[in-house]
Parts: C-alpha cells; sequence; structure tokens
C-alpha cells in the first residue's frame, strides 16, 4: 500500500484501534457516570477520578472537570456530548506540541540522536523513520549506537535491509561515540540528508549514560558543530506515569527537542501523553500504535483526542 493511500482512512482506523483500550475505558466509565444522573458536582467528581485513572493526570484532570462543568449543555449532559467536549478540551492541550520531526535541508545530513531505556521501541522507531525517509525521497543512514546489545544492531540492520538503508555497525561492547564519529563521516561523505543514531538506554547508572551520551555529542561536533540537530526521547504508553520520569532524567543528560511515544495499541493508559504534553511542553512528533512500518506517523492533536474518547476521528 503507498503511503497516499494510507495517509487518510487506513492510519485513523489503526490510531482509533490502537488507542480502542484506552478509549474504551474513557467511553464506557463516561456512560456509566452519566446513565442514572445529571453533570452534577457528584458526576463531576466520578469524571475526574475517571480521567485520572487514564493517566492524564490529577492537574488536567481537575483541569477538565472543571471546564465540564462550566459548559451549558442544551439538555441533560449525555454521554456523546460529553466525550465531544472533553475530545476538544484535549486537542485544545495537544495542539502547540504536535509538531512533525522536520529535515533541515540545510542541514546534510540533518542528525537525529534518538534516546531511550531500553524496551521503548527505540530502535524499531528509528527504523520506521528511516522508511518513510526514504519513501519520501530522502538519502537516509542508521548508525546502531547501541553497541552493547546485539539484538538491538541485529534489529536495525533488519529495518535497514527492509528500507533499503545503510546501517553503520561497529563491534559488540564497542565505543559508541567512536561509532557515531565514524557513521557521521561516512554520511557526510556520501551526501546523506538525514542520520540516524540509535544508543543504548540502560538507566542502571545514570552517571554513564550521561557520560556516554555527553562524549557522543561531543565526537559529532568535531565535524558539524551543529550537532545532533534532533534529540528524540522514545517512550513507552505502556509505563504510565513512568514516562515522566523517564522525560526528567534524559532531558538531564541530553538536550531533548522532543518526543515520540510508542505502544499505545498495548495500553490503556493513552491519556499520558496529554499530562506529557502539559507538564513538559516538548514536541511530540510521532506516536505508535503497532509493529508495521506504517503503524508509527506524526501526531495530529485533533485525530488523538476524537480517537481516545472514542469517537470518529
Amino acid at each position: 500500500m503507498s503511503e497516499a493511500e494510507d495517509s487518510t482512512g487506513g492510519w485513523l482506523t489503526r490510531l482509533s484501534a490502537g488507542l480502542g483500550r484506552s478509549a474504551k475505558a474513557l467511553s464506557d466509565g463516561i456512560g456509566d457516570v452519566l446513565l442514572k444522573r445529571k453533570l452534577d458536582a457528584e458526576a463531576l467528581e466520578e469524571l475526574e477520578e475517571l480521567l485520572i485513572t487514564a493517566d492524564l493526570g490529577a492537574p488536567i484532570a481537575a483541569r477538565l472537570a472543571g471546564d465540564l462543568g462550566k459548559k451549558r449543555f442544551e439538555k441533560d449532559a449525555d454521554a456523546y456530548a460529553v466525550r465531544m467536549a472533553l475530545a476538544d478540551d484535549v486537542a485544545g492541550i495537544l495542539t502547540p506540541v504536535a509538531k512533525p520531526l522536520q529535515l533541515d535541508p540545510a542541514k546534510r545530513p540533518h542528525v537525529v540522536l534518538a534516546v531511550g531505556v531500553n524496551g521503548t521501541g527505540k530502535t524499531t522507531t528509528i527504523g520506521k523513520l528511516a522508511t518513510r525517509w526514504q519513501a519520501a525521497g530522502y538519502k537516509v543512514m542508521l548508525a546502531a549506537g547501541d553497541t552493547f546489545r546485539a539484538a538491538a544492531v541485529e534489529q536495525l540492520c533488519i529495518w535497514g535491509e527492509r528500507a533499503g538503508v545503510p546501517v553503520v555497525t561497529g563491534k559488540t561492547g564497542g565505543d559508541p561515540a567512536g561509532l557515531a564519529y565514524n557513521a557521521l563521516a561516512r554520511a557526510q561523505a556520501e551526501g546523506s540528508d538525514v542520520l540516524a543514531i540509535d544508543t543504548a538506554g540502560r538507566l542502571h547508572n545514570k552517571a554513564d549514560l550521561m557520560d556516554e551520551l555527553a562524549k557522543i555529542v561531543r565526537v559529532l561536533r568535531k565535524l558539524d558543530e551543529t550537532a545532533p540537530h534532533d534529540v528524540v526521547l522514545v517512550l513507552d504508553a505502556t509505563t504510565g506515569q513512568n514516562a515522566h520520569r523517564q522525560v526528567e532524567v534524559f532531558r538531564d543528560i541530553a538536550e531533548v527537542s522532543g518526543l515520540v511515544v510508542t505502544k499505545l495499541d498495548g495500553s490503556a493508559r493513552g491519556g499520558v501523553v496529554v499530562a506529557l504534553a502539559e507538564r513538559f511542553g516538548l514536541p511530540i512528533h510521532a506516536v505508535g500504535v503497532g509493529e508495521g512500518a506504517n503503524d508509527l506517523r506524526p501526531f495530529d492533536a485533533t485525530d488523538f483526542a476524537r480517537s481516545l474518547m472514542g469517537l470518529e476521528a
């Protein structure tokens, strides 16, 4: 299927399906709250608790419930009207951070450093991005900078083969900074438009990880003082509120410029995207709802908000 064929209906269907667990929990809960009562103070309190359980976070849940209480519904509020109102308010929170990852043609190559703890889907995300960039006509190169995990290197090489893009690798346990340097030198020599570098995500020793990422940045800047041009933090939606801690840690370790949220299809905690947007204000570049190359797409605030509330996007 071409991207043109899959750019609207196919993706929206997958997004709605991917957010199905979150949407069902919210829509069923809202329906239950309003089944036998009006939108009174007690109902608003129950809706606030429901939004908290969906990982929107207490401050946002309180604000959304409070805003609902101020709205003048034409008749007794039904569940659909409440979901519509909530979707509009959520979209308002998300719109300022919905910013696709844009490659700068003045940077050749545009260097993207992917960071995050192991298991978030970081390597897969890089592979999916590479596939999309390649399909869009960019000359892409990948670097398997998680040299401590042979499985990560192998996985990235598989994505490289699928996308038809080269992958720079090194020996297991080798110096990630040296590999990043060699990859950038090669990408410059071969005229690549974009170089995406995978990194390790071991958090058992924050100091070591900080030193490793700082070294990668230092050596990249020996070849291009503006690199990396984007530092993308990949988060797993199934971790819920733990994603907040990961943002805090990696924001301290690296100059995180944007987020990608994966595995929304495996979670009933899709509201965490809203909480992250509100708390950190970092651009959300893309969301993932499956394993396929087309299951990672640029983040759209309205589509996400409506899908989260179980509405047709």
